[in-house]
């Protein structure tokens, strides 16, 4: 091991993070950011390791077998950003790669199925892993629908309000649902699903949901997909929901300072005052983690055919 280099053990491996105490996210004195988290203390690349490193048996469920887009910052928060899709070269054979369809060819992307891959990839400067919202080889079958919950300032209590309505609506029709801060504006309301039908009638049943919530609440949301139309009304975004679209792994650090997290809630946790987007960070997101917010979410996904019926009698 050279002297500007660490090794760290993750699960079966060990993986050697390169210059561990590079500033990725430097302090920003006094600047505390929306939802809770501050952003005057600075983390390293050897921070984020650790980091992933931690929480990994709570993350790794939600990413196996999951192509990956990667947000590459090696520069830390400061320098450019990388949006990686295609696998490198260099990247160690034990790292699952995923190779699937796009308009003009096929992509290989990488795919997190141990702790070794997290740790590997905080060391390529991964702030954040983005995860399709389906598993290879079925990758063409979603078994995620995410509700993203976009508010058009700072205003939190309207997402607490949107978070409260979906998950009503996502009741109603016989749907549990999860919910996760997204580290960023916003929350992420989660349907697990049973993976059996493709992408376009899952997009189109979430865009039937915001429809319905937008014309019983019109003066609170919006389905309107140009920022110039909303308003300041709270945006209902269904367009994750798409082949090879996105959207933020639970337990994912943010490139925002303070390095806030992407964690999962449970219900109860909507009534905190203390909540917001930005509430845990990598100092203490395995804490929540800890906690098994999402214990009470069925292991199952369900079928979307009987919430399809009950949705068509409510839009008549």
């Amino acid at each position: 091991m050279s002297g500007d280099a660490r090794t760290v053990r993750a699960g079966r491996r060990t993986v050697e993070v390169r210059r561990p105490d590079k500033v990725l996210f430097p302090a920003a004195p006094g600047r505390e950011q929306a939802g809770g988290a501050h952003g005057d203390r600075q983390y390293t690349k050897g921070d984020l390791a650790e980091y992933y490193r931690s929480v990994a048996r709570f993350m790794l469920p939600h990413l196996r077998g999951r192509p990956l887009m990667l947000e590459r910052h090696p520069d830390g928060l400061d320098g450019p950003v990388f949006m990686q899709k295609n696998t490198p070269e260099h990247y160690p054979g034990w790292i699952t790669r995923v190779e699937v369809a796009k308009e003009d060819g096929t992509v290989t992307h990488t795919v997190c199925d141990d702790a070794a891959t997290l740790v590997y990839l905080a060391d390529q400067a991964c702030l954040t892993p983005h995860r399709w919202l389906s598993r290879a080889p079925g990758v063409e079958r979603p078994d995620r629908m995410v509700f993203d919950l976009d508010p058009a300032g700072g205003d939190f209590e309207a997402v607490r309000t949107a978070a409260r309505l979906t998950g009503g609506l996502l009741g109603e029709l016989g749907l549990p649902a999860a919910l996760m801060t997204t580290g960023s504006r916003g929350l992420h309301v989660i349907v697990p699903l049973d993976g059996r039908l493709g992408f376009d009638p899952v997009r189109e049943f979430a865009r039937d949901v915001a429809g319905l919530l937008a014309a019983r609440h019109p003066d609170r949301f919006t389905t309107a997909a140009r920022k110039k139309d909303r308003g300041d009304r709270l945006y209902l975004d269904v367009q994750r929901n798409g082949y090879a679209q996105t959207a933020v792994a639970p337990y994912a650090v943010r490139a925002r300072p303070g390095a806030p997290v992407a964690v999962p809630l449970s219900w109860d946790q909507l009534d905190d005052p203390a909540l917001g987007p930005r509430r845990w960070t990598i100092a203490d997101a395995a804490d929540q983690a800890r906690t098994r917010p999402w214990a009470d979410v069925p292991g199952r996904g369900r079928s979307l055919g009987p919430a399809r019926r009950r949705l068509d009698a409510l839009l008549g």
